[in-house]
C-alpha cells in the first residue's frame, strides 16, 4: 500500500520531437529540461483540461493501487516554444497549450499488451477492471487496451476519458452510486475471476486519505472553469465523488460481476 502520495515534479519542455497521432488529443513526444523525454497531453488539445485532470486522478490511483504507471509530471510549455513549428495544426496547439500541461514518462521500446497472448494473473486483472470501474474509465477496450509492457511488466496508461461525470456536475451524487455498464466492454474482463478479492483489497488501498492526497496535487490553474465554483470546490466535488465512489463500489463490483457471468 503506497501510504505516501508524492506531488508530481515541473519540468520545462525544451524540444517537440514528434506527433503521436492517436485519438483526438494529438499527444507528442516531447523532451524537458531534465533531459528525458515525455508523452505530452496537451491542455489546448480538444477534450481540454478535464482530460488532464482525469491522467492525473485516475494514473496516481493506480499507482497508489500498486500497478506500474509511467511516472506523471507537470509539463511547462513556455508562449514562444511552437513559433518555430511549420505544421500549423500543431502550431496552434501548442499556442492554446501555454502553461501547465501533463507529461508522462515515455518508455522507450514498450509494446503493446495483447491479452491473448500474454495472460494475467486473475486477481491482477480483476484489480484493473476494479480500478477502471472506480474511475468510469471507458477506453481500456480490445480495440485499444491503453497497457504496456515494458520490462516483462504490464504498465497503465492512458486515463484521459475517465471520470466522465465532471463533464456534467449537477448530479454528482447520483453518478457516484452508478454501476459502471460499460464494463462490459473492458478488455480484462474475461480474465478477472476474483473481482470479490479485488474490491477488498482495492478498497483498503484507496483511502480516503489518499485520494484527499491525488485531487489536492491538480493545480489551480487548471481550475479556473467558467461554472461558477471555484478551485477549491472543484477539488472538494473530485474528492466526495472518489470517496463515495469507493465507499459504494458493491454497486459496480455487482456490474461487474453480472457483465463476467454473461461472458461465460
Amino acid at each position: 500500500m503506497n501510504s505516501i502520495i508524492s506531488q508530481p515534479r515541473t519540468v520545462n519542455v525544451i524540444r517537440y520531437v514528434v506527433p503521436l497521432r492517436e485519438g483526438g488529443s494529438l499527444p507528442a513526444i516531447v523532451e524537458a529540461d531534465d533531459g528525458f523525454l515525455y508523452v505530452l497531453k496537451f491542455r489546448g488539445a480538444g477534450q481540454g483540461i478535464k482530460a488532464l485532470i482525469a491522467e492525473l486522478i485516475g494514473g496516481e490511483i493506480a499507482r497508489a493501487l500498486g500497478f506500474k504507471v509511467p511516472e506523471i509530471v507537470f509539463a511547462s510549455v513556455d508562449e514562444a516554444f511552437g513559433r518555430t513549428e511549420p505544421d500549423e495544426e500543431i502550431q496552434d496547439l501548442l499556442k492554446f497549450s501555454t502553461g501547465l500541461n501533463l507529461g508522462l514518462h515515455y518508455l522507450s521500446g514498450a509494446i503493446s499488451f495483447d491479452p491473448t497472448v500474454t495472460r494475467l494473473d486473475p486477481l491482477l486483472a480483476s484489480k484493473v477492471v476494479w480500478l477502471d470501474c472506480l474511475i468510469t474509465n471507458v477506453d481500456r477496450t480490445a480495440r485499444n487496451t491503453n497497457m504496456l509492457t515494458w520490462n516483462k511488466e504490464l504498465w497503465l496508461i492512458d486515463h484521459g476519458a475517465a471520470l466522465y461525470f465532471h463533464h456534467a456536475w449537477d448530479n454528482w451524487e447520483e453518478q457516484a452510486s452508478r454501476p459502471f455498464a460499460l464494463v462490459k466492454d473492458h478488455v480484462l474482463l474475461p480474465w478477472a475471476g476474483l473481482l470479490e478479492d479485488a474490491n477488498r483489497l482495492c478498497k483498503n488501498q484507496i483511502t480516503d486519505e489518499a485520494i484527499a492526497a491525488i485531487v489536492t496535487a491538480i493545480p489551480e490553474d487548471w481550475l479556473h472553469w467558467d461554472e461558477g465554483v471555484t478551485a477549491k470546490e472543484i477539488k472538494d466535488f473530485y474528492i466526495q465523488y472518489l470517496t463515495e465512489r469507493r465507499q459504494q463500489s458493491h454497486h459496480f463490483l455487482k456490474e461487474a460481476q453480472n457483465a463476467k457471468e454473461t461472458l461465460i
